[in-house]
């Protein structure tokens, strides 16, 4: 009987802390690799490959929890930083970099009031505005790489705190430290959760759901425009190609690390763990030199297998209540 229980306490484990193990799986096999992973410059790398994206989960896991959808975010990361680096050569540095930050939460404040005011679905709107946004970089950059003419420019991302560690790091947790006490430790975070588990219920139990969801789109944007520039400071370039291929990415980290799609569950830790667990497969398997077209096929497998266990927990549990 013991064994059995125990056992049903392992799975349980197993399907609630599905991402963070398959964390620890891969950094256990790769001390046996012998592939030069454990080294101050790889670890570094891998955070430092992580960091933009995570910058970009914690604003999306705002508006995830609250029942939205931002496909936005791709596109305002890559205005943020064209922004900032064309208008460099007009004003100060850093009168443009809150420039590039101004012009992302102003694309998340267009995004909300479409959504939230207007009552349109947040899946369509945020990709057409972020096909707009796009349209609009090809235009300012003549669909060409664009660079600062300022050199400190560079420096301000790729500096390192300590002799060690890049400042991107030192942002992306400052963040997160942010983002995690907005949600756990203020009525708004509170609020969120209550408009994401049920939308209704939360209306008519006197919550301002209008500006908490539209807010969420702005931190969206804003956290986007962040990453955005942080991007650029590391390449030294504006491109309108950057963030095709984000959205989708996110989305996916932020879902597989355990926030729901439905809203009202999930959290900045379980995104964080989301982005880390694909940037620790890409690191991983480069240390290794596995092919592109087998790490393509791993993720989707990681993919496929971290949902059905999501799926499979929730169905056990409705079974149970």
């Amino acid at each position: 009987m013991n064994i059995q229980n125990n056992l049903k306490i392992a799975s349980r484990l197993i399907i609630k802390q599905k991402t963070i193990i398959a964390v620890v799986i891969i950094l256990v096999v790769m001390i046996f690799t012998g592939s030069g992973f454990y080294t101050t410059f790889n670890i570094m790398e891998l955070l430092k490959s992580a960091a933009v994206l995570e910058i970009l989960a914690f604003g999306v896991t705002l508006t995830i929890i609250c029942g939205g959808t931002d496909l936005s975010i791709g596109s305002s990361m890559c205005l943020s930083g064209i922004v900032a680096i064309i208008l460099m050569d007009i004003i100060p540095m850093w009168l443009a970099i809150l420039a590039g930050i101004a012009s992302g939460a102003a694309v998340g404040f267009i995004n909300g009031f479409f959504v939230v005011h207007q009552k349109t679905e947040p899946f369509i709107i945020t990709l057409g505005t972020g096909i707009l946004i796009k349209g609009l970089c090809q235009q300012l950059t003549d669909a060409k790489p664009i660079s600062p003419s300022n050199t400190s420019f560079v420096t301000i991302s790729n500096g390192l705190v300590f002799g060690v560690v890049p400042n991107i790091i030192i942002v992306t947790i400052v963040l997160m430290v942010i983002f995690y006490c907005i949600l756990r430790f203020t009525s708004f975070g509170r609020n969120c959760y209550a408009i994401g588990g049920d939308y209704g219920v939360a209306k008519y139990s006197g919550i301002d759901v209008i500006r908490i969801k539209w807010l969420t789109f702005v931190f969206s944007g804003l956290t986007a425009a962040i990453g955005g520039i942080m991007l650029s400071l590391l390449l030294n370039t504006g491109s309108s190609i950057y963030g095709d291929n984000t959205p989708l990415l996110v989305f996916c980290s932020a879902v597989v690390g355990g926030t729901s799609f439905a809203g009202g569950i999930g959290g900045i830790p379980q995104t964080a763990i989301g982005i880390l667990l694909f940037s620790l497969l890409d690191n991983s398997m480069n240390s290794l030199l596995i092919s592109p077209y087998v790490q393509m096929l791993t993720k989707g497998i990681v993919i496929v297998l971290i949902i059905w266990f999501d799926c499979y927990a929730r169905k056990r549990k409705r079974e149970a209540v």
